[in-house]
């Protein structure tokens, strides 16, 4: 079996509404953890802790609902918090550690880090959480003195860091980004002429 298939293993869905019917006053992430607690408890023999990731659509969301509502309801269901992030605020770390692996290195080799900063406390901690060298962390500033561009952070952090492999002659960096709702994202970046570059 490849490990790319797809199956369908169960279904389940919350009643159909109106535009300002009577389910206008409930929080889609609501509605959505309905639908996911049913599903499970159709298939009571799927340990929660098996689900790699959900994957939820929303269209044409407004104020509060354009969040990550496939996240959040994943946590009003009930599911474990590990279905990428294992803890809020430094979801970063895991997801570059995953970066590494994939790339075949270890935090050693990282030359350069770029470490989406939304609070002081939060770089902080994944830099602590990571045990990176603090020192090539953000080396050019921040989004705290840079700032935060919602939308447009993703494509910052990685310019800045390609630009910083150069610079340096390091072989290796990471970009690591939290999202909302406790998530987070990271890329590895090669510069093929840096130190020990084949």
């Amino acid at each position: 079996m490849s490990t790319r298939s797809a199956f369908l293993y169960a279904a389940a869905r919350t009643p159909f509404g109106r535009y300002a019917g009577a389910l206008s006053d409930v929080r889609p992430d609501d509605l959505a953890a309905v639908a996911l607690t049913g599903m499970l408890a159709k298939v009571p023999e799927l340990d929660p802790i098996r689900i790699g990731e959900v994957v939820w659509g929303n269209a044409n969301g407004a104020g509060e609902d354009n969040r990550d509502v496939g996240r959040t309801a994943v946590l009003l269901a009930g599911l474990p918090v590990s279905v990428e992030p294992q803890r809020f605020g430094i979801a970063p770390v895991e997801a570059a550690e995953r970066a590494l692996s994939r790339a075949g290195i270890g935090r050693a080799d990282v030359g350069a880090v770029e470490l989406n900063e939304s609070f002081a406390v939060q770089s902080l901690a994944c830099v602590d959480a990571w045990k990176i060298d603090p020192q090539i962390v953000n080396a050019k500033g921040g989004v705290i003195a840079i700032g935060h561009p919602l939308g447009a952070s993703g494509g910052r952090l990685l310019g800045t860091l390609a630009h910083r492999l150069r610079e340096s002659g390091e072989r290796w960096g990471v970009a690591a980004i939290c999202l909302g709702v406790g998530q987070g994202l990271a890329v590895v970046l090669e510069n093929q002429s840096g130190r020990g570059a084949a």
